[in-house]
Formats: C-alpha cells, structure tokens, sequence
C-alpha cells in the first residue's frame, strides 16, 4: 500500500483521508427530483444507520462514496483494507430485512420522518456473521455488546451503492461537519484528537491537556474534545445529557487550547479495530495526533465480566496503522490523584509513596443519587450539576 507523502494541505492542515473530502449532499433540485422518481423502495434508518448515513454524507469517512459492497465488505472484515488497500477499521455497511429488493434499484432512507439520502443499490448479500463478529471482534459471543447488535438488530440482508445526500439528521445538539471543523483549527500546527463516550472527569482533562505536553507533539498546538454521541452501551448515559455535560464543562474551562465537537457515531465496542476507525474519522476531521488508553473502545463480557481485550491491544494496533495514516498515537499517562502532588502519574506516586485518592464509579453514582457533595479533585461541578438534573 503506497503511504501517502503530501503531510498538509493548502490550509496547513493534514488532507483528507484519500486526499479529498467527500461532501455528497447534493445541491442540484433537479437532480433530487430525478433520483426520487426513480425510488423502488423506503428503507427506515435505525439510529446506527442514520448515524452512518450522516457521517457519509459529510465525508467523516472519506474516500467513502457510499455504503460498501460485498467485495469491499469482505476485504475489510478479513484485511482490515479495502479491495483497493486503504484501511479500514471496519465495514460500513446498510442492512435490511427487505427480500425483493434488487441490485440495481434506488432506495430512499428515511428518519424519524426525514429524507436523509439516496442510495443506489450495486450490491446485496447475505453476510456471515458469525465470520463477521469473529474477524472483528474477536469473537462471536452475543456477550459482547456489538456482537450482539450483529445477530439481534441488524437485518437478514446488507446492501451497498453510492449515497445522494438530501439532508442532515435533525439532532438535540449540533455536530460540526469535517469542513466546518477544519475551517477552526490552526494552520501547520499539530492536533490531538481526544475519544470519549462518557461525561468527563478531571481525570480526563488531566490526561488531554498532559498530552499537548508529549514529545512528539509540537508547541502551541490544540486538543480537539470529540466525544461520540451516538448509540453506544445499554449502561452509558444518554447521548443528550452527554452532551449537555460536555457543553457545560466547556465554559466552565474556557480554555483556548481545547476545540470541542460532537460525532454522530455509534459505537462499536471493538478495541483495536474500532481505534483504528477512530483514527481515520478524527483524521477527516482535521487530526494529526490520536491519544489512545487503555482499553480504548473496549468492553466486558456482560455473562462473565471478563475483558474482551487486553489493556493495550487498541495502543499496539493503532501504532502499526499509524504511519500509514500519516499520524501519530499517543498514549494517555495512567495519572491518580495525592493528596501530596494533586494528579500525577501512578509510577510517580508509587516511587515517593503518595497517598492515592481514590472514588470508584459505584461510589460516585451513589453520591450522585444522593446529593452528596463530590470531591473537585475527581469532578467538575458544571459536570455535577447535569448529571443530578438528568
């Protein structure tokens, strides 16, 4: 696979994924008028899918046209490449119940009563998804939570062709758009792009604001906050009152060094390959620098409890894919809080022998549920204040 040279395009910013941004909603009105005359069929979006449909139409998976056909599909699922090379974390693909729907046809997708896009259909198959679950996530036990969607709420059928954008889901918070977020970010300076599904803690910030410090990342660069807001675990807290946190939080901070946006993704739960998606979304999006933790995108068995994969699978895998995507890991510090040094790294405190503060989730929900106060060393109050109004 030949890497792509070109480090920063016209604007100082790395290129796209592929060299250019896709952006397939289409403007023309005779030309959407065209296609819906020729529509055979209506195919009702889940969210995932209308995830999915929006994240193509804004280019948020350039060099992606479309959903992928089978070829591409099994190229991706076996290789983590599609047949032309490029990686691939994993396939994006649209599913379906519908038998008589035929290759060649024009199908609508439509949400909650909107008309996102146009797809027109060059490929249906019906995919193994035993194979699917075990090349992609490592297993095929309905234990793992994508696994799971797989077998219990994904359709009979997948289908693939090129996507005609109409218009955007209409969502309870704003995400910005790969062009849009490019057109915020500073020229020829580094960006590190922070993945998260949940409200965040000091901890968190710690760790994103530590790593513009990193060695491979240049001065006067900025961390790009980019949680997902889409579907994610049955047990995460809603998308909206994620992103109500998160906004609160950004004010309260009001730093200049941290950009924030929302992606409509729906999360897979599939460590290493799911890392290396991520890496190619925040790279469309105007990243240079992926920070990876441990157990990025992971999961537990929901019989067992057992990890489904190892603290620095995601790490090891992303390190590999990196180069080729012209981009840069980096690690997130295992910090904690003392009482003596306020957050440091675990090795640190264990060397002097600093009091280590801790509170678990558990212990946090519980305070949380009733009202007790909840040390600021382990959260923001604008944080706080959400959740207990949630």
């Amino acid at each position: 696979m030949e890497i792509q040279k070109k480090t920063r395009d016209l604007n100082g910013l790395i290129p796209p994924y592929g060299g250019k941004l896709k952006d397939l909603i289409i403007k023309n009105e005779n030309l959407k008028s065209e296609l819906l005359s020729k529509v055979s069929y209506e195919h009702e979006c889940s969210e995932r899918n209308a995830c999915d449909v929006e994240l193509l139409m804004i280019g948020a998976f350039s060099p992606l046209e479309g959903f992928m056909d089978e070829k591409n599909y099994q190229s991706v699922i076996k290789n983590h490449r599609d047949s032309s090379g490029l990686l691939f974390g994993l396939p994006i693909v649209l599913d379906t119940n519908n038998e008589n729907l035929k290759e060649g046809e024009t199908i609508l997708l439509t949400y909650k009563k909107q008309k996102l896009a146009i797809i027109e259909v060059n490929s249906k198959w019906e995919p193994d998804k035993s194979a699917e679950a075990k090349l992609c996530y490592g297993t095929n036990s309905l234990d793992h939570p994508a696994v799971k969607m797989i077998f219990n709420e994904r359709g009979r059928f997948y289908i693939g062709g090129k996507i005609y954008g109409f218009e955007l889901p209409i969502r309870e918070f704003p995400c910005k758009t790969p062009k849009e977020l490019r057109a915020s970010l500073p020229s020829n300076f580094d960006v590190v792009a922070f993945q998260c599904r949940n409200p965040i803690h000091r901890a968190h910030y710690e760790l994103f604001t530590n790593a513009l410090l990193s060695e491979n990342v240049s001065a006067n660069s900025v961390v790009l906050v980019h949680p997902t807001c889409g579907p994610t675990q049955q047990d995460d807290i809603p998308g909206k009152v994620r992103y109500l946190t998160y906004k609160e939080l950004a004010e309260e901070i009001s730093d200049e060094r941290i950009k924030w946006a929302f992606l409509p993704y729906s999360m897979h739960m599939a460590g290493p390959r799911e890392a290396l998606q991520h890496m190619i979304i925040r790279r469309n999006y105007g990243c240079t620098h992926f920070i990876i933790g441990r157990d990025m995108a992971g999961c537990k068995s929901s019989s067992t409890g057992e990890d489904f994969y190892g603290p620095y699978d995601a790490q090891n895998f992303a390190n590999k894919c990196a180069e080729e995507l012209m981009m840069q890991t980096v690690p997130s510090k295992n910090l904690v809080y003392t009482k003596e040094k306020g957050y440091i790294t675990a090795e640190e405190a264990k060397e002097f022998n600093y009091q280590i503060m801790k509170l678990s989730g558990t212990e946090f929900r519980k305070k949380l549920r009733n009202g007790d106060p909840i040390p600021e060393w382990f959260a923001f109050k604008s944080v706080v204040d959400v959740l207990r109004k949630s």
